[in-house]
């Protein structure tokens, strides 16, 4: 008689070898371990899903002469059911009409997974990846000196060796060093920041209003015990423009009035950008990302009633610019030949938002920088005339990953995929033109920075770390839960999930041995703003120290090459809302 725990091990190694097989024979590029599991469970009905997918594409193509236009508008740091239910809307004092309206003659996602915070999530979407594959984990603050690297493919890279015209506007927040810049990622042209959504705290009136600090010291009084002059930076790039092959360029200064007027150029931009390259008979993907408004508070625009930033961002300035979007396309006549997709980039900023903001929890607990839902779990719709059925709720599992490698399916670019490493994003076609129970992906691994948070698969969700410091106190750090039936995360269960364990461990295994086979990359580093054709001295400056080099015993820049090998510390990065 064999002994049971050495059959299981033979089924579990079978399970692993499969993986890997099935893999390395695979067409096309790599997908993570996990895909693969499903595939060989769902594979002939998805072949076969595929080929009706085909034919409705075929039939869209041949009617407007071009594969359909792509659009995808993702603002920051808003809960799951702040866009898209009116009633949770009342409650919160604020109105979307028009991303209701989306909503309503689309899909309204309730599981759109994203990553912890805004560079993840913006490295997770134009790369088809998870932010810790890209070394893009941490999120980008002042001077950062990192940034995406160049031997990344974005979708954009990929659409546009099918023809696609690319524009990227507003908030990109994946560097300041000149590789990665959008326009430098296979983007046409752009119009972009390289920083945070608190740009508008790096101002002289931040400074006035006690919102910052020595950011401006040009306005404070003489310090008599400053001595270090380069430890505060002098200047900086809040909103750059550029082409691709081209120059790069600061656009107008860093005031508030040029903070407060990014996210109208950016609306202005790719309104125009749709209809030039309508009017030339050229498919288009572009990403308008907005910044949505400021942080300020000596600026209120009190134009909702909840009279907050958050919400009178939505209401006031990304709510009529999605109307103006779908105007603009059914005015084109091109509105049944483009996928509109509407997003969060993370949960609310939850854990130390300034007063008055208005980002708090709703359904979900936690926020962002949280592997728990309320981080991770935002609201998102699709709409698709004609193509995507009207007034869907989709309880299907999609991920932000998922947009990459959907949009590379639509624009025929899949065999532009690179296949030298893993491509997390899922094709999710059939979910938005088939509907709910459509997706192909029934899990999600969520990192925290470089360290895995959280596991997901189905209803069941694993913590392989606490959020919880009493968590972590209690010496039960990890934790099992039910989501439905526990959506805040509040009360995990043991015995009950006993048998969840090794399922869960399982996956980890297959996922970490795809990671030893396709490793990581590290954080890019370098001299920031470079390549800027009108920046001033002070940016010019950076490349080089402010001080007489040669009375020091090492480089002052040297650091720049080792920033990846600084410890990741949450607690000691309160952007990621830890």
């Amino acid at each position: 008689m064999i002994p049971r725990i050495f059959v299981s091990g033979l089924l579990a190694m079978a399970v692993l070898g499969t993986v890997s097989t099935t893999a390395m024979a695979a067409k096309g590029f790599v997908q993570d371990a996990e895909f693969y599991v499903l595939k060989a469970q769902h594979g002939e009905k998805w072949a076969q899903e595929d080929k009706e997918l085909d034919k409705r594409l075929a039939e869209l193509e041949k009617k407007f002469g071009t594969p359909p236009n792509l659009i995808h508008i993702m603002w920051d740091d808003t809960a799951f059911g702040d866009i898209g239910m009116p009633g949770i809307q009342k409650v919160r004092g604020f109105e979307t009409p028009q991303m209701n309206k989306l909503a309503e003659e689309g899909i309204l996602f309730t599981r759109m997974y994203t990553e912890v915070g805004c560079t993840p999530s913006r490295a997770a979407a134009v790369t088809g990846r998870l932010a810790i594959r890209s070394g893009m984990y941490n999120i980008g603050m002042l001077l950062e000196m990192h940034g995406m690297g160049a031997e990344e493919v974005t979708l954009a890279e990929v659409l546009s060796e099918k023809g696609y015209a690319t524009a990227f506007h507003g908030k990109w927040h994946l560097g300041d060093i000149e590789e990665s810049y959008p326009h430098n990622q296979g983007f046409d042209e752009a119009f972009f920041t390289g920083y945070n959504q608190i740009l508008s705290l790096n101002t002289v009136e931040a400074e006035q209003g006690n919102a910052s600090m020595g950011l401006q010291e040009s306005i404070l009084p003489d310090d008599p015990y400053k001595l270090d002059d380069t430890f505060i930076t002098k200047d900086w790039i809040q909103i750059a423009e550029g082409t691709k092959g081209g120059d790069t360029r600061q656009w107008r200064d860093n005031t508030l009035d040029t903070y407060e007027a990014i996210d109208p150029e950016a609306q202005k931009r790719t309104l125009e950008f749709i209809e030039r390259n309508a009017k030339a008979g050229k498919p288009f993907y572009i990403a308008n990302w907005p910044m949505m408004s400021s942080f300020l508070p000596i600026r209120p625009k009190n134009c909702s009633v909840a009279r907050s930033m958050l919400q009178d961002g939505l209401q006031c300035n990304v709510d009529p610019f999605v109307g103006q979007v779908m105007d603009k396309l059914k005015e084109l006549g091109i509105a049944e030949n483009t996928l509109v997709i509407i997003m969060a980039d993370n949960g609310p900023m939850s854990h130390n938002s300034p007063p008055g903001t208005g980002f708090a929890e709703t359904i979900f607990r936690g926020g962002k920088g949280d592997f728990l839902e309320g981080g991770v779990r935002v609201p998102a719709m699709a709409w698709w005339p004609g193509m995507i059925e009207e007034g869907q709720v989709v309880g299907d599992m999609i991920h932000i990953t998922d947009l990459f490698t959907t949009f590379a399916r639509l624009g025929g670019a899949l065999d532009e995929i690179p296949t030298d490493r893993v491509i997390d994003g899922i094709d999710q076609t059939a979910l938005l033109l088939n509907g709910d129970t459509h997706s192909r992906r029934d899990y999600t691994f969520t990192y925290a920075g470089p360290t895995l948070g959280a596991i997901v698969k189905g209803n069941y969700k694993r913590h392989m770390i606490s959020p919880d410091p009493v968590g972590e106190a209690s010496g039960i750090p990890a934790a099992f839960y039910f989501l439905p039936g526990d959506p805040r995360e509040k009360m995990p269960v043991m015995t009950q999930m006993i048998h969840m364990k090794s399922p869960f461990n399982r996956m980890k295994l297959r996922h970490d041995l795809w990671k030893s086979k396709y490793p990581d990359s590290k954080e890019k580093h370098g001299v920031p703003w470079t390549g800027i054709s009108n920046a001033s001295q002070d940016v010019k400056d950076l490349a080089k120290p402010r001080i007489d080099a040669s009375d020091l015993p090492f480089d002052p820049l040297e650091y720049v090459e080792h920033l990846d090998q600084l410890p990741f510390d949450p607690d000691m990065d309160p952007g990621l809302g830890n």
